[in-house]
């Protein structure tokens, strides 16, 4: 019993001592420690024990600082860690540095850390730099003088400018400034053919604009990829135009024909109403004692030999029609 007692005490004693020995190797991480001693980036035991109190990861931070110190840039861990804490991304920010001065490109740490802070990815720009990159620009379409589209893609090798890099402009302006200019270049040239027997001039009018002002890039070279020819937009529009005047000219004349359509209408209600007059005026004739009864036979036998002669000339008329 008293050895069982011994045994739980001696546990008792034995745990509190293995949770403060693991609490003492995470604030103070003694192989990191030593580490960083024999690599010549000596950083002290309470700078260690400071970043944990600050939730910076010592082996993310003194991991950066050995390869910079081996690499022959001297970084001081509070720059680093001072990265960290304002959201950068420290490996990325060192390995970027250490590229840039094996390739002789000046980039101090304020500006590497500032490129980082900004967004973009600065070791993917420095190695931009080293090795340019060729952005292929989408079909783009223009008409010549002439009226025929011709539809051109072209390369453009670009690096990175690590001046401008931040504030600078992205690619898709490059694309765009070289797109508009394409389409300038295209749309001066007298004819289509002259483009296609030397397209090598799109690309040094382009070239000679400095396209690449303001942007994060350098232009190197402006390379004609394809060169095709589109439609007749020349004859598509007089097409089109000549296809408003028709519509144009045949609205007018509708609108003639409506106008002598009415002017018949009213020219027709003027004799019915004339005819109206007529027994009025006979009328006005009998009282007035202009016209006598015989008058007035006279003139109904006229008008029922008069419908009569119409009447046989339609009969005629139909007979022929139907013969025939």
């Amino acid at each position: 019993m008293n050895e069982l007692v011994a045994l739980i005490g001696g546990l008792g004693l034995l745990l509190p001592m293995l949770a403060g020995l693991a609490l003492l190797l995470y604030l103070v991480p003694i192989p990191l420690w030593i580490a960083a001693w024999a690599s010549g980036a000596y950083v002290g035991l309470m700078t260690l024990i400071g970043m944990r109190l600050r939730r910076v990861p010592p082996t993310t931070v003194v991991t950066a600082r050995i390869s910079a110190v081996k690499a022959g840039l001297e970084i001081s861990i509070n720059d680093l860690e001072a990265h960290f804490l304002a959201g950068g991304n420290v490996v990325r920010v060192v390995n970027a540095m250490i590229s840039a001065d094996k390739a002789n490109i000046p980039l101090p740490f304020k500006r590497a850390a500032a490129i980082d802070l900004a967004g973009r990815n600065v070791l993917e720009a420095v190695q931009m730099s080293v090795l340019p990159k060729v952005i292929e620009t989408p079909k783009i379409a223009a008409v010549a003088k002439d009226g025929i589209q011709l539809i051109a893609v072209c390369r453009v090798t670009v690096r990175t400018n690590i001046d401008r890099l931040v504030g600078g402009a992205g690619e898709e302006t490059i694309i765009a400034r070289v797109g508009e200019g394409m389409v300038s270049t295209i749309g001066s040239a007298v004819s289509h053919k002259h483009v296609l027997e030397n397209p090598d001039h799109i690309s040094k009018h382009v070239l000679s604009k400095g396209l690449d002002s303001g942007t994060a890039y350098e232009i190197l070279s402006i390379d004609i990829a394809d060169v095709d020819v589109g439609q007749n937009i020349g004859a598509k529009l007089q097409i089109d135009q000549a296809n408003a005047d028709k519509q144009i000219a045949q609205a007018k004349a509708e609108e003639r024909r409506a106008m002598a359509v009415a002017l018949e209408q009213e020219m027709r209600a003027r004799v019915v109403e004339a005819e109206a007059e007529v027994p009025r005026a006979m009328a006005e004739a009998f009282r007035q004692g202009n016209m006598g009864i015989m008058d007035y036979y006279r003139m109904k036998n006229l008008q029922a030999d008069t419908s009569m002669r119409d009447e046989i000339a339609g009969t005629d008329d139909k007979g022929g029609g139907s013969t025939t």
